[in-house]
């Protein structure tokens, strides 16, 4: 596969998601948040033909792809307007980790419901003292006999309410050295002790965020994600796939305003040619252009290296196309509501609501801070201030 070069298979792909995408577009979103709603018709849709679960093997109900493929997904939805925020966390995560690493009966019972969106899953990972700092995770898992006892508090995970189980990180003791140790555990919704508690956000969407207490939660020894001793290569190799879908989230939005800019820009006359004729405003427009396109090159660079198995390279790349990603999806809607004026902060252009939205790309799930931070370490030798 080339990486400059799409495959035929993958052009085929966008342009059937594009045409999906636009039989809902943004309109069908924001009525679904309006209404405080999830968005169940497009992601019954989109799960019928194969494309929520495009990364997933198809031994277990898959399309045999990979994060190249569901990336398209996510990106082409997003452009559309209507992009599915879930796909980062039930497939790309979870799938992931539960195909690359559960049990033979783990991945009977979740892959092929994950695959044909009967069923969906969130994940956990974020504690409000931990920040971005994983080994700093207090939510431990202690065995008891045959069953494992979670105790713990999570916060800004998503989308718990219509998660049939959450994919929850959490320490373990090691028993050679007694250091805690991460470890992943399925817990379902309804699990005793298993509370959730809806964060009041400023940013509207579909998707909810949830304050998570974990009051010894007592688990089967079969909630264990693969092997303990293993616990921080398995969550690495979902945090990687996150990073590569919250930049095709962040490109599709971009996409998105830039296009209803650009639209607005041919149309809009107020001297005697268009706005978009005047350089003050179509190169701005140009840019953001260039700039979203050379994040979705570094996307398809780190979904390739992902799916070739090279975890090491997937990890940087990955970082770098999310750190790309966001900056030209927020500079994307900055340009796309100034080349709008007014226009662009009323509701029926829909693009104020993306001025918040696209924060997100440089917040979660890793700040801009804290990937530069990894490029300055792990890239360029230099040393850490902590």
């Amino acid at each position: 596969m080339s990486l400059a070069i799409e495959t035929e298979e993958h052009k085929a792909l966008r342009s059937a998601v594009a045409a999906l995408g636009k039989r809902y577009g943004r309109d069908y979103l924001t009525k679904v948040i309006a209404e405080g709603g999830h968005p169940d018709e497009l992601w019954s849709e989109a799960a019928k033909l194969g494309y929520l679960g495009v990364n997933l093997p198809e031994a277990y109900g898959g399309g045999g792809g990979g994060i190249a493929e569901l990336s398209i997904v996510l990106e082409e939805l997003g452009a559309a307007g209507c992009p599915l925020l879930m796909m980062v966390v039930s497939p790309a995560i979870c799938g992931t980790v539960i195909a690359r690493f559960g049990t033979e009966a783990q991945k009977r019972e979740w892959l092929p419901p994950l695959s044909d969106g009967t069923r969906t899953m969130a994940f956990g990972i974020t504690e409000p003292d931990a920040g971005s700092n994983s080994h700093r995770i207090t939510t431990t898992a202690r065995r008891d006999g045959d069953t494992w006892v979670l105790t713990g508090r999570k916060v800004f995970i998503s989308g718990v309410d219509i998660a049939d189980a959450t994919l929850i990180v959490g320490r373990a003791e090691d028993a050679r050295t007694g250091r805690l140790k991460p470890c992943l555990f399925i817990v379902p919704r309804d699990a005793d002790g298993f509370e959730r508690r809806q964060i009041d956000m400023e940013l509207q969407g579909a998707e909810k965020q949830f304050e998570l207490t974990l009051d010894d939660v007592r688990l089967p020894a079969d909630a264990l994600v693969g092997d303990e001793d293993a616990g921080l290569l398995q969550l690495f190799a979902g945090l990687n796939p996150e990073r590569v879908m919250t930049a095709a989230f962040a490109i599709g939005m971009g996409r998105y305003a830039l296009s209803r800019a650009v639209e607005y820009a041919r149309e809009r006359t107020v001297w005697k040619e268009p706005i978009g004729a005047h350089q003050a405003i179509a190169h701005p427009l140009a840019q953001s252009h260039i700039e979203l396109e050379l994040a979705r090159l570094m996307m398809q660079k780190a979904a390739f290296l992902y799916d070739s198995g090279d975890d090491v390279a997937a990890g940087e790349a990955a970082n770098m196309a999310k750190y790309a990603a966001a900056e030209a999806c927020v500079k994307a809607v900055d340009q796309a509501v100034h080349t709008l004026g007014g226009n662009g902060l009323t509701r029926e252009f829909g693009l104020a609501s993306l001025i918040t939205a696209s924060r997100v790309s440089r917040i979660a799930p890793v700040s801009r801070e804290m990937i530069l931070n990894y490029v300055s370490h792990q890239t360029l030798g230099l040393p850490k201030s902590y």
